[in-house]
């Protein structure tokens, strides 16, 4: 019978060394968990032949060293084994993204999964996640784990991982000079590859975030519009009603109203409304956008902003209106902190809800009990309502839908639409188009009703487009240089009443001269401000769509 002492001594004759150890799990992590990158370089043009060879080569080598040189600095006995299993998971899950829906990992993509709800994560679990996560987290993990590694004394390790430092880092120039003038080219010219080194991506973004704080005075809140007044009334006006609705992930172009071949607007379609198509989005997700479009800075200033600002909802407020903020989504980003707020996440209805998730007709339930439920002398000076949707969101569009809804068949009932055929996935959207036109439909119903006493205007903006399979790529939220426009072309409609027609002297015949403009959000904060005839010192005429519209035919 084998003693313990020897089973002992055989375990470290065959244990391995730390620095082995490290150098094949940073190889395995650069080839098979970084299928999405290589991938992306074999569709290159640039990339063929023995030349593209030797590049693609290059890259793994320079990818291997720079892991290498990270576990340098982790290979310290006991702490190299939970250092790399964190590595292989965070691979897995970015592997899995990444070659599911032709995302890429970034810092705007880290703030989504950070603001993401219960609900919205579970829609992105299915079968083909564990499979990743089995094959490249658990496997490798599992046979790190089997694996003895030789305990060194100190200096031993001290020496073995400044070694395994250098030699990296020197490879990796090595590397980089040998292909540099196609590395410089490439990285110049695709720049979307960086967000795909997996899991350095991850890393990086999430360093990224972790430094904002630090980047921008997140504690201080500046005052945006507190000079904000209302234009001096008639006394035959009636106060003005102002429904905001804020989109989810829709598409300017699947709208029948904009020239889509398929009719997925019936109901806007009969309404005297002026849909504009030549809007361009903040960015290419609703933690980026709906900031942006409900700030006075515009994008460029938003984006490299030292400061927080109070919003567009924030200057409704202290030109005396009763603002009130309704949310079927995961929340306003901030900008409805300061004014009412009503949330349908804990809403029970027998047809509107269900599975913890509400469609978007519960927003007009009980409406006008909410709207009474305002400060009166506030209602007496004017109303605004905001109304974010659930809208498009993916990647379950099916959900996001009542059954007599779903015109367009087959759709697709998956959550991981690479499974769906294009046509499919197209359905499943357009469904959602549909839906959210019958839901504006029923917002515009409602608005007739109060124009007894108000006059009333709705404007229907999205925060975002998506990605419907293009190019096998899906969902949204690539950064802004290299996203496709579908995820940044967004639709933009407005409708008034005659009596908000009258007025304002806003004429709509005008504004539909206008539906080509090249526009983004930009425009939004201002137009908003012009809807409601607000003066105030950060309202820019130039960017108010309707100025030059008022008293025009």
């Amino acid at each position: 019978m084998t003693s313990k002492s020897q089973r002992s001594q055989t375990s470290k004759s065959n244990a391995w060394h730390p620095v082995w150890v490290a150098l094949l799990g940073s190889l395995w992590l650069a080839s098979a968990s970084n299928y999405a990158l290589w991938e992306q370089i074999h569709q290159l043009p640039e990339v063929n032949g023995l030349r593209g060879l030797a590049f693609s080569v290059g890259f793994a080598v320079i990818i291997t060293g720079a892991l290498t040189t990270i576990l340098s600095f982790f290979n310290w006995g006991k702490l190299l084994k939970p250092v790399l299993t964190v590595f292989f998971f965070s691979a897995a899950s970015g592997a899995y993204f990444m070659m599911s829906y032709g995302i890429v990992i970034d810092s705007t993509m880290i703030t989504n999964v950070i603001q993401t709800d219960t609900k919205e994560a579970l829609d992105l679990l299915n079968w083909r996640m564990l499979i990743s996560f089995g094959l490249l987290g658990i496997l490798p993990s599992w046979v790190l784990w089997k694996t003895p590694i030789k305990s060194l004394r100190f200096g031993q390790q001290l020496l073995a991982n400044l070694l395994m430092a250098v030699l990296s880092m020197a490879v990796i120039v090595g590397a980089l000079l040998a292909v540099f003038q196609d590395f410089s080219s490439i990285m110049r010219n695709h720049t979307q590859l960086r967000y795909l080194i997996n899991p350095l991506n991850s890393y990086y973004a999430i360093g990224m975030v972790a430094a904002k704080p630090f980047q921008q005075d997140n504690k201080t809140l500046l005052p945006v519009g507190q000079d904000a007044k209302l234009a001096t009334a008639k006394a035959s006006d009636k106060p003005p009603m102002l429904l905001l609705v804020l989109g989810e992930t829709a598409r300017m172009g699947n709208f029948g109203l904009n020239g889509y071949e398929r009719n997925t607007t019936p109901e806007l379609s009969k309404e005297n409304v002026v849909s504009l198509r030549g809007v361009m989005s903040c960015g290419t997700s609703t933690a980026t956008s709906v900031p942006c479009m409900f700030s006075h800075l515009g994008k460029e200033a938003f984006e490299s902003r030292k400061n927080n600002y109070e919003s567009l909802i924030d200057v409704f407020h202290h030109a005396g209106l009763a603002v009130l903020w309704i949310d079927n989504q995961s929340g306003c980003k901030g900008v409805c902190e300061r004014v009412p707020q009503a949330l349908t996440k804990e809403l029970k209805h027998p047809t509107l809800c269900k599975g913890g998730e509400c469609f978007d007709e519960i927003m007009l339930h009980q409406l006008d009990e909410r709207i009474q439920a305002l400060p009166a002398d506030r209602r007496a000076k004017g109303v605004v309502v905001v109304m974010h949707q659930m809208g498009s969101h993916g990647p379950a569009y099916y959900k996001r839908v009542p059954d007599n809804f779903k015109k367009f068949q087959p759709e697709c009932k998956s959550n991981a639409l690479q499974e769906c055929s294009r046509e499919q996935v197209v359905n499943s959207f357009d469904n959602t188009i549909l839906y959210t036109d019958h839901f504006l439909g029923q917002a515009i119903q409602w608005l007739k009703k109060s124009d007894k006493t108000h006059a009333a205007a709705m404007l229907y903006v999205s925060d975002h487009g998506e990605s419907l399979g293009e190019n096998n790529i899906y969902l949204h939220g690539l950064p802004y240089r290299v996203a496709p426009d579908v995820q940044k072309r967004v639709p933009w409609i407005t409708w008034l009443s005659p009596n908000f027609e009258k007025q304002t002297g806003l004429n709509s015949e005008c504004l539909k001269k206008k539906i080509n403009m090249p526009l983004t959000h930009d425009n939004y904060f201002h137009s908003a401000l012009g809807l409601m005839g607000i003066s105030t010192e950060v309202y820019q005429a130039p960017l108010d769509v309707h100025a030059d519209c008022r008293g025009k035919l």
